[in-house]
């Protein structure tokens, strides 16, 4: 028998350290590092995985490299394939995070029934629900599939063996936190479980040609639980993101080996499950109030997909001694170098007023296209003046008040004809680059800001 010691590792960096200390040394989180009990002797199956690599491998030219039998397995689920980026690839191990009851079992095991019945054998494992809890959810979502195995397993050789006896196309492990190794002596869900169980399953992948799902748990600072270096294994990573108390999830890519990363599939939650929304930029301006001051139409892009999303600004005088900058759905830093350039360079009173701004639908927002939208917002909110209501915003704002062109500004206008917008304000250096303004959309070019403000408000409409 080996003889057993013990390390510590931080739950949020890996830093591993000898004696147990309350804050990590490198990462500087406290109550992070968690004991494990390891063997001194290197795991037998490490030391078969090395063996099998060494004795399998071997250079290839690339010009005798063919890549038959791995086309993309394509779903009736466009959205979701939308963000794999076409489909499922063959032998890819993908990790599917987000928080807890956010939906992510009752997506894949949608995915999962649909993969069965276009494609052949799935087998979902789940290491949190028995078989018949996950029957009562396919009765309720009306999911019917004859090529779809369920277990409920938590041994990672058991789960192997299963794979092995099945030949299945799709595995679905819910979830990689509960899934544990036998000859390593540490609990389900530590670094060291993690790591080992996500490397054999990368190597199942990758040797048989099944797609792995792997679904990870994402803890109260927004990042996966357990390690991330699960986010180096895996080849693609998606996070299904929303609040709770919003109808609409996205299912966000933030890494992709075999497409375009922060690619975005919009979903709404329903009685039946989870319901794909074809065109989400109709569903977020559904509700619009036209003529409201503090309203604006954004256009940004979410992957390689133009959508139009209403931003809501208020502005009310403050009881507070400092006055507040509360963000929702933008970042917080880039609402402060809005309001700060609203009142340097365009000159509109802000130190005496908290200010809220709000993107409608849950959708978070991260790119610079939006700051033009916010800021006309703010200044619709605080002259109370409302926005013409067929009008979008495209463009970033710099620091010296000045409007800067943005990328793809062709799709993001295609995109605003579509939902009847008949005027789209533009930095006037992104307006001369167009070679094919659309048809039925008049441009206007401005330089600044405040020139955008004067354009945008209707004077005197309330």
């Amino acid at each position: 028998m080996a003889k057993k010691r013990s390390r510590f590792v931080c739950q949020n960096c890996n830093r591993i350290t000898a004696a147990y200390v309350g804050r990590c040394p490198q990462c500087g989180e406290f109550d992070t590092m968690v004991e494990e009990v390891i063997a001194e002797e290197v795991p037998a199956s490490q030391r078969n995985r090395r063996a099998a690599g060494q004795r399998d491998s071997q250079p290839q030219r690339l010009g005798e490299i063919t890549a038959d039998g791995f086309e993309r397995l394509p779903l009736p689920l466009p959205e979701f394939g939308r963000v794999l980026g076409g489909g499922i690839v063959p032998g890819s191990l993908v990790l599917v995070g987000g928080d807890p009851g956010i939906g992510k079992s009752t997506l894949l095991l949608d995915v999962s029934a649909m993969t069965a019945n276009a494609h052949g054998t799935t087998l979902y494992v789940s290491g949190e629900e028995s078989s018949r809890q996950i029957k009562m959810r396919a009765d309720r979502l009306s999911i019917t599939a004859d090529d779809l195995f369920l277990v409920t397993e938590t041994k990672l050789q058991a789960i192997l063996s299963h794979v092995e006896k099945l030949q299945p196309v799709l595995v679905i492990v819910d979830s990689i936190q509960t899934t544990f190794a036998e000859d390593l002596t540490s609990a389900a869900g530590s670094v060291s479980q993690v790591r080992e169980c996500a490397s054999r399953f990368q190597e199942l992948a990758k040797t048989s040609g099944v797609s792995i799902f792997l679904v990870g748990h994402v803890t109260k600072e927004g990042t996966i639980a357990g390690p991330r270096v699960l986010e180096h294994i895996v080849d693609t990573v998606l996070y299904l993101e929303g609040d709770p108390f919003h109808r609409y999830r996205l299912l966000r890519s933030v890494k992709n080996r075999f497409g375009a990363t922060s690619e975005v599939g919009v979903f709404e939650m329903v009685e039946k499950g989870m319901v794909e929304v074809p065109n989400p930029s109709e569903a977020f301006l559904a509700e619009r109030q036209i003529n409201a001051p503090g309203s604006t139409i954004a256009v940004t892009m979410e992957g390689t997909r133009p959508l139009l999303v209403e931003i809501q600004a208020l502005a009310s005088s403050t009881t507070f001694a400092n006055p507040r900058r509360t963000a929702n759905g933008i970042d917080y830093n880039r609402l402060l170098l809005i309001t700060a350039v609203l009142s340097r360079r365009v000159r509109v009173s802000l130190h005496d007023k908290d200010v809220f701004v709000n993107v409608i639908g849950g959708l978070q927002i991260d790119e610079p296209a939006a700051d033009l939208a916010i800021a006309v917002a703010i200044a619709s909110s605080i002259k109370d003046e409302a926005v013409h209501a067929d009008m979008a915003f495209v463009g970033e704002v710099g620091l010296s008040g000045e409007l800067r062109a943005v990328s793809q500004l062709e799709a993001r206008l295609k995109e605003a004809v579509k939902l009847g917008f008949k005027r789209c304000v533009i930095p006037k250096t992104a307006q001369r680059r167009l070679t094919e303004p659309p048809q039925g959309l008049t441009l206007i070019g401005c330089r600044t800001l405040a020139e955008a403000i004067d354009v945008a408000l209707i004077k005197g409409s309330n």
